[in-house]
């Protein structure tokens, strides 16, 4: 009979040693990028690059291409990305994306995202928020999330009506609970944003912020082009007392529509301030702002990276925004009247199933080309629902943040595309 041979101690702890070793070699950590310019996320500490990655790319992207862009992006030196998108397939490409490199992204993750099945919802029901949080650890393969946004409060009553409910205290429990590391919101109006500001529950509010944008009176709608008939010659006050409540108090602010929503502001046409801007003056003007840490980008392939890189090489001449807001603003836009879809999807979900922002955005591509592409007719008939389906009861108007009217959109494409 042979005898056991017992390993003594110190081997069993070199071992141990070297398999923690290995372990931590697996799970990569962030090593700041020269290449990049950094701030420090407000009160969190944490260190973020100033362009950060956005999720609405990844909508018509595969798993490898997602794991090609994300790849990309953290070794461009991007760190920072903003999930809000409750799509499965968005979510299952972006954890893939990642792979073992989890840790070298710092996630803003959205606590109000569900998916019913078939589309995005906003919402404030416990329960629903309970399954779309951890569908998105589950999907990232991860059991925290750095940055856990209060998804979307663009109302002074939504704000309001959640306080001293289980809502506030689900967001509240993942924080002790570690599941998420500190506590954001998202917000269209400054007036809110600010509210949220002053209550002390967030550290980071990613917030809409470009020159078009700062110019619009509070309470009114920047996506009314009616709105910028009377551009404000300066930033709207309550904007300057958020960024500078935010700036006195260590808030941080990541930026989405930068370049105004659907690239707007660098369309001369399309542009509130009638003058295109390029990328580099956009994210040049957020990144003035003190209080601001990051200017969120959407891109749909890693070849596109580049065009919102640029600005950590670009001269200060090719930054230089102020010549271009130097011209007139009154009268910005002759479109009076109609609002402008960002393709955003807050306005989902549509009760007969049409892909509202799609419709939308093959409607401005065809008025854009003059005509119907051939390329055109066959993604808006590969569509599962279409806009002459359209019963007209107008729930999405009043979930949508910039004001479009949707249901003079829906008739619009169904004369355009025939059905």
């Amino acid at each position: 009979m042979k005898k056991i041979q017992l390993v003594s101690m110190p081997v069993i702890l070199v071992l141990l040693a070297a398999c923690m070793m290995v372990s931590c070699q697996k799970k990569k950590t962030f090593v700041e990028n020269p290449n990049m310019e950094y701030r420090t996320l407000g009160s969190t500490g944490l260190r973020v690059g100033v362009i950060g990655l956005g999720c609405g790319g990844f909508e018509e992207i595969d798993s490898a291409a997602s794991r090609e862009l994300v790849t990309a992006a953290l070794d461009s030196g991007m760190n920072y990305m903003d999930i809000y998108d409750a799509n499965p397939k968005v979510r299952s490409n972006i954890g893939y994306g990642l792979g073992d490199r989890r840790n070298e992204m710092i996630i803003q993750g959205h606590i109000g995202c569900w998916w019913n099945g078939e589309s995005y919802e906003r919402t404030r029901n416990v329960e629903k928020c309970k399954k779309g949080f951890e569908d998105l650890l589950t999907r990232l393969n991860t059991d925290y999330i750095d940055i856990g946004m209060m998804h979307i409060f663009d109302k002074m009553e939504e704000w309001e009506a959640v306080q001293g409910t289980d809502y506030l205290q689900y967001v509240q429990d993942l924080k002790k609970q570690g599941k998420i590391k500190h506590i954001g919101v998202s917000s269209h109006n400054a007036e809110v944003a600010l509210a949220i500001a002053k209550s002390g529950l967030v550290e980071v509010i990613m917030f809409s912020l470009n020159p078009a944008f700062d110019r619009v009176k509070s309470g009114n709608s920047p996506w009314d082009p009616k709105t910028f008939d009377n551009m404000l010659p300066g930033i709207d006050p309550v904007r300057v007392e958020l960024y500078d409540y935010c700036a006195q108090h260590n808030i941080a602010i990541t930026v989405m529509k930068a370049y105004g929503g659907g690239d707007r502001l660098l369309d001369a046409e399309k542009s509130p301030l009638k003058k295109a801007l390029t990328r580099d003056q956009c994210v040049a003007y957020v990144l003035s702002k003190p209080c601001v840490a990051v200017s969120l980008c959407s891109v749909d392939n890693a070849g596109k990276l580049d065009e919102y890189l640029h600005y950590l090489k670009a001269t200060d001449a090719e930054k230089d925004y102020n010549a271009a807001l130097a011209a007139p603003v009154a009268q910005a836009c002759e479109n009076a009247g109609k609002g402008e879809c960002t393709y955003c999807k807050h306005c989902a979900p549509c009760p007969v199933g049409i892909d509202i922002a799609k419709v939308n955005k093959l409607l401005a591509d065809a008025q854009q080309a003059g005509k119907v592409t051939d390329e055109l007719a066959d993604e808006y008939k590969q569509l599962e629902h279409h806009a002459g389906e359209c019963v007209g009861c107008g729930a999405c108007e009043t979930r949508c943040p910039f004001d479009v009217p949707v249901k003079e959109k829906m008739k619009e494409a169904e004369k355009v595309f025939g059905y």
